[in-house]
């Protein structure tokens, strides 16, 4: 035992330490930011004030993540984002395809915890910082009231992920709050005049089913009146957690120093609507429900927004500007929500999308008055309308990745964030960037470290494109479809596909294809063909033929029987000319008379949708903004979740190319203007890809960038997804050097990119060998990188 005589002042538990980045905050952006500068070499404290990782993904809020892929609601396609945030959402789908946010709770802090060069501090809140000059911050303040223990940080660099930036105010750094007038940006979504108004708090509650009658006695504190909320018919028993995202409020408030009475008025509405649900009378399916978790901290969406050297504006996203110095993308749409919140008699949101992601700058990301402050996470700079778009947490992460990359770079060569912003300096963070996974729209350099780019490459085969063989399943036109598919420059093949219609009637046709690069938005028409179907037979009397199409044997049939029914042949021919590669959609409008015969196969880089909405992320089929409001108009054509919208049966002579081998050796590391990957043909029993150079080299390093889908969102919480591996994705890699020796394999991948870190050997050839095709799709890698060191 230990006694201790009274004293008239005592002092905490002092610890210092010193780090090259500090990171405060440990929501999604500054988990990300922490792990990429951490990997790239430097030591970082990541200091966050809740017991757990995660920000509003965490198991304290349990919000999805989500960013550019909108729900799969949008005509972003390809669009999940890269590097860590995509590592981090493969391996919970992987571990967690049912959603539960205490599992993915645990795959961000192993993601941490297993990076050396990261120290850990949960449950400390920042609180002050101490400066060198008017310009710089020296150090931060940090106490942990679980060990009573006070943190004094050091460090040449600082990261502000915290939300509500408590490190750029408490800096100095120039900050905005509220919405800007129309015409200060000359924004159309803004506000005539300037206000003070904001985006609310949410907060959620889950329910489980007990197999019993379970009674609900409210708290006093519960909402009484619940017509009180406008949209109070909305609820039901079956919705719950932040499929509830609209139980929002604080808007005209102080989103910072008022989150504890917000949090407080959103008990009392979450409370009085379960009081609703159950004891109403109205939802005798919730008898035997209970609530099972109700929001401790709510999720907060706006408060401060810093000043940088740029500030995003809805043009740079409508329009899809172009920066020098893009490092990340977004892609969800400006999301703005009326001020009131639950209260008000408006739509929960506005959403007015893109034709196709846009380009987030760098600039964007560091403070523009404090020299050594990077700004992370919803706190970057940009506008209000713009910050609609940019605040959602796959694109802070996604941004948050840029942010440590370039701490990395810049603590190497005694830079500041600012030093970067030069052009030979932005490219090499750009290169670095793509080196780690990180996709920038447009963005694609030589490297000339990368040892893969100049070597020859060969294959044990490569796909064409001939045909989508007919399946057992076809698909009613009641609603326009399309086949997304992959050109080069020059004709276009004669498409074939199978049709089948009780009645004499015709279909018609278009070939479209997107106005902006790398878009899939399919705004221009460039031809349109009237097809005439006609009354097919209910028995098939099959005949067929063969014949050799590029080199490919194909199977020529008249028609084809599903169901009974017999499909005909129709064939189509477009005389357009295309200049460049770029993707085109194989558009057939509307006519429920008609069924397109479906296929089983899928190969990567092509995509089946049709013209519809999404209620969760649109309020119909096409956006039709009013006049004045400086957005586009146009349609959505959007895929449908696997194991759903299968392609179409199709034959193309001659057959589409665009699978070589030789596009491993460059390009983005997913499909944009081409596929962008060597994809082996289906009937390849052992598939491989070769890299030779003329003389030895030294091999330290190989990356393998595999299809996972980036279509897919992976929403990390609630959803839940039918599988858990992309059943695109090669589970298994042997790598050979010129002797046929196995110097790095992997057995049970499930990820994007295979990093293998090897000792530095002297080889002219590396022979990757993969594994993991599934039934429908074949074998493919997007990118092989190989380099002469481990960093």
């Amino acid at each position: 035992m230990k006694t201790f005589e009274p004293q008239s002042h005592r002092e905490l538990a002092l610890t210092h330490l010193a780090t090259d980045l500090v990171v405060v905050g440990g929501g999604m952006a500054g988990t990300c930011a922490a792990i990429t500068a951490a990997r790239a070499g430097i030591r970082v404290v990541l200091i966050q004030d809740r017991p757990v990782l995660g920000g509003n993904a965490s198991s304290e809020v349990r919000l999805w993540i989500l960013g550019a892929t909108s729900h799969m609601g949008n005509n972003n396609r390809w669009a999940r984002e890269g590097g860590v945030i995509d590592e981090i959402l493969v391996e919970n789908t992987y571990r967690n395809p049912e959603g539960n946010p205490l599992v993915l709770d645990t795959i961000l802090l192993e993601k941490v915890v297993e990076e050396s060069n990261i120290t850990l501090l949960l449950n400390t809140a920042a609180f002050e910082v101490t400066k060198q000059d008017p310009d710089t911050i020296e150090s931060v303040r940090a106490f942990c009231s679980q060990n009573g223990t006070m943190y004094q940080v050091e460090a040449p660099l600082f990261c502000d992920a915290s939300g509500d930036g408590i490190i750029g105010f408490m800096s100095g750094a120039a900050f905005r709050i509220g919405a800007e007038s129309k015409d200060e940006f000359d924004e159309g979504v803004a506000p005539d005049h300037a206000n003070q108004e904001l985006l609310g708090h949410s907060l959620y509650f889950y329910t489980k089913d007990l197999g019993k009658p379970v009674q609900f006695v409210p708290p006093s504190f519960a909402l009484k009146d619940i017509t009180q909320i406008p949209r109070w018919r909305s609820f039901n028993a079956s919705e719950h957690g932040c499929q509830l995202w609209w139980i929002e409020h604080g808007g005209r408030l102080d989103t910072v120093h008022d989150t504890e009475r917000i949090k407080w008025e959103l008990w009392e509405v979450v409370y009085g609507v379960w009081d609703h649900i159950k004891n109403s009378g109205q939802f005798p399916e919730a008898a035997n429900l209970t609530l099972e978790w109700v929001g401790q901290i709510p999720g907060k969406r706006e408060s401060r927004r810093f000043e940088g050297d740029v500030m995003m504006i809805q043009q740079d996203i409508v329009e899809q500007r172009r920066h020098h110095d893009a490092v990340s993308f977004g892609g969800w749409a400006i999301d703005l929500h009326p001020v009131d919140g639950v209260f008000s008699r408006e739509s929960g949101c506005t959403q007015w999308h893109s034709k196709g992601v846009y380009q987030i700058p760098y600039r964007s990301m560091y403070s523009r008055n404090i020299r050594n402050l990077f700004l992370a996470g919803r706190i970057i700079s940009s506008s209000h309308v713009a910050f609609g778009s940019t605040r959602v947490m796959a694109t802070c992460a996604h941004n948050a990745q840029a942010v440590g990359m370039a701490a990395a770079i810049c603590r190497r060569n005694d830079w500041l964030p600012r030093d970067l912003t030069e052009a030979n300096r932005m490219n090499d963070l750009q290169r670095e960037l793509l080196r780690s996974g990180q996709h920038i729209p447009m963005i694609d350099y030589h490297d000339d470290k990368d040892l893969a780019e100049s070597a020859v490459v060969r294959s044990s085969s490569e796909f064409s494109l001939s045909q989508f063989l007919p399946g057992n399943e076809s698909v009613v036109l009641d609603e326009a479809r399309a086949m997304l598919l992959p050109v080069r420059e020059g004709a276009l093949p004669k498409i074939t596909m199978w049709a089948h219609s009780e009645c004499d009637t015709s279909i018609t046709v278009q070939l479209r294809t997107c106005s902006r690069e790398e878009s899939f938005t399919p705004d221009e028409v460039l031809s349109e063909l009237q097809v005439l179907v006609k009354a097919g037979k209910h028995v098939c009397n099959e005949r067929s033929s063969s014949s050799e199409i590029g080199g490919t044997l194909v199977e020529t049939r008249t028609s084809v029987e599903i169901d009974g029914a017999a499909f005909e042949r129709i064939e189509m021919t477009f005389a357009d000319v295309i200049e460049v590669p770029r993707y085109v959609m194989v558009c057939v409008l509307a006519n429920p008379d008609v069924n397109l015969a479906l296929s089983d196969e899928r190969v990567p880089g092509v995509l089946e949708l049709s013209q519809r909405g999404n209620r969760a992320v649109s309020k119909g089929s096409a956006q039709v903004p009013p006049p004045d409001l400086g957005i586009d108009a146009f349609e959505f054509w959007l895929p449908q979740r696997r194991p759903d919208g299968k392609n179409w049966a199709l034959e193309f002579d001659p057959p589409l190319q665009g699978f070589e081998a030789e596009n491993v050796l460059g390009g983005p590391e997913r499909p944009t203007t081409s596929v962008n990957a060597w994809v082996a043909d289906r009937n390849d029993p052992s598939p491989w890809i070769q890299l030779s150079w003329d003389q030895p080299c030294t091999v330290a390093k190989i990356i393998v960038a595999l299809d996972t889908d980036f279509d897919q969102p992976m929403e990390s919480v609630l959803m839940g997804h039918p599988e858990n591996v992309m059943p695109s994705c090669m589970s298994t890699i042997h790598i050979r050097d010129e002797h046929g020796n196995v110097i790095a394999e992997r057995l049970d991948n499930h990820q994007t990119r295979c990093v293998f870190h090897i000792s530095p050997i002297q080889t002219s050839r590396l022979q990757i060998e993969i594994e993991g095709a599934s039934e429908t799709y074949p074998a493919s890698i997007f990118r092989v990188r190989v380099f002469d060191t481990a960093n």
